[in-house]
């Protein structure tokens, strides 16, 4: 039964991997024997992240680009290949949200900033379709591998001020759905997409949002907390066992989901 759940001999590729939830994501992928190609904007955190791993013993290559830059991505994946030699499966862990998709209280409803809006749209829907076209290619080349997409809590609930990030993994359930039907019908049962639906974590990007300068919660946070029956916040950590599943043969016959990891949020009615 443990063996279903290894990643050995598999060569993985995330993106946003020089984030916070990335940097579970990577480590998660080698902790289960997988390889790992590290793609982000940042090359200093890229490099150093792969040279620890390379150094304990794991097998990393640093990637740079940008997830909406085809040509970037193409020159990542030629150095993955030489690198590997292969391809297994894409984690599309890039996405995220800026401040000028943020709605505050306080704003105007109809004068929204919508070029804000649809910035944080783009990186979010098609920083995860771009990527899935040019690595998606290298993975048919393999044989077999799985896709693994990032949702959110804010796909399927109004959650206030984040409306083009909604809006952008909303896009990102319909086209991981979408997608996966594609795939099966191309490739029979050798490629899978899934999407994995974080429930809420602090993150360099969230957490001014979430915390005070002295570190307690904003009213915001509370909210969050009050809404997920945990009554906490998640661990970057507490993803890894659902991401190596849905990467492992262990989920061999799962195609198109979203698996929540969110402490509860999304099925607590609030009372």
């Amino acid at each position: 039964m443990e063996d279903k759940f290894s990643l050995a001999g598999k060569v993985i590729v995330v993106t946003g991997g020089t984030g916070i939830l990335g940097n579970s994501f990577v480590n998660g992928i080698v902790e289960a024997g997988g390889a790992v190609g590290i793609l982000g904007r940042n090359e200093t955190v890229a490099e150093e992240r792969a040279r620890m791993i390379n150094d304990a013993g794991g097998k990393a290559v640093a990637l740079v680009a940008d997830v909406l830059d085809e040509k970037q991505l193409m020159e990542a994946r030629v150095k993955l290949l030489d690198t590997f030699g292969r391809l297994d499966g894409l984690v599309n862990g890039a996405g995220g949200n800026s401040p000028e998709g943020v709605l505050q209280n306080e704003d105007d409803i109809f004068e929204m900033n919508i070029a804000g809006m649809k910035k944080v749209m783009d990186v979010n829907i098609w920083g995860t379709i771009i990527p899935t076209q040019i690595f998606g290619e290298a993975i048919a080349a393999s044989g077999q591998g799985s896709i693994v997409n990032i949702s959110s809590m804010n796909s399927k609930r109004a959650v206030t001020k984040l409306l083009g990030y909604n809006m952008g993994k909303a896009a990102v359930d319909c086209y991981n759905q979408w997608f996966a039907v594609e795939l099966a019908k191309r490739f029979g049962d050798t490629i899978r997409m899934n999407a994995l639906a974080p429930g809420f974590f602090l993150t360099e990007q969230n957490r001014k949002m979430h915390t005070n300068p002295d570190g307690s919660f904003t009213e915001r946070a509370q909210s969050v907390i009050r809404q997920t029956p945990f009554k906490r916040y998640g661990h970057p950590d507490e993803l890894i066992g659902a991401l190596v599943w849905l990467l492992s043969d262990a989920s061999k016959f799962v195609t198109g989901a979203m698996i929540c990891v969110d402490g509860g949020f999304s099925i607590f009615g609030g009372v």
